[in-house]
């Protein structure tokens, strides 16, 4: 089974941060096909969420604290490794960080700037849109919240 842990930016080995920035170029800019800055200079102040299945991240989001991202808390850069999303891992993924969310920051209200094919997913977990939709790196987005 997955096990997830939160690390901060400087507790990440070399080995970690690598495999952490090429999950994260696979899904986001090679399989979206969205050239964009992913280091995007917010990375020292998240927190990030690992998870790790035979040693090796196939999962990850990032955490932020009320005021930094949003008004809220907030999650970002979720994603499941390509070979790994048949196994609905993405709601375990969501569990933690909304967990994580929860014990490092003392707050259920989480904003999330969505996929907008994935509104349906967030829904699963109590979030909703607010807002209209709207076009990040040329993909559509929508703001949701969770209470």
């Amino acid at each position: 089974m997955i096990q997830f842990k939160i690390k901060r930016f400087n507790e990440f080995s070399l080995h970690e941060l690598y495999s952490v920035l090429q999950l994260r170029s696979e899904a986001f800019v090679v399989e979206q096909n969205c050239i964009y800055q992913d280091i995007d200079g917010k990375d020292e102040k998240a927190l990030h969420l690992l998870g790790v299945y035979e040693d090796k991240i196939v999962a990850y989001a990032r955490l932020f604290e009320p005021g930094y991202y949003f008004e809220e808390a907030a999650i970002g850069r979720v994603v499941i490794s390509n070979n790994y999303r048949d196994r609905k891992w993405g709601h375990h993924l969501m569990d933690a960080a909304i967990t994580g969310i929860a014990t490092h920051y003392n707050t259920n209200t989480i904003t999330i700037s969505a996929q907008l094919y994935l509104k349906k997913f967030y829904e699963t977990h109590g979030f909703i849109q607010v807002g209209e939709g709207y076009l990040e790196d040329d993909i559509p987005h929508i703001r949701m919240k969770r209470q």
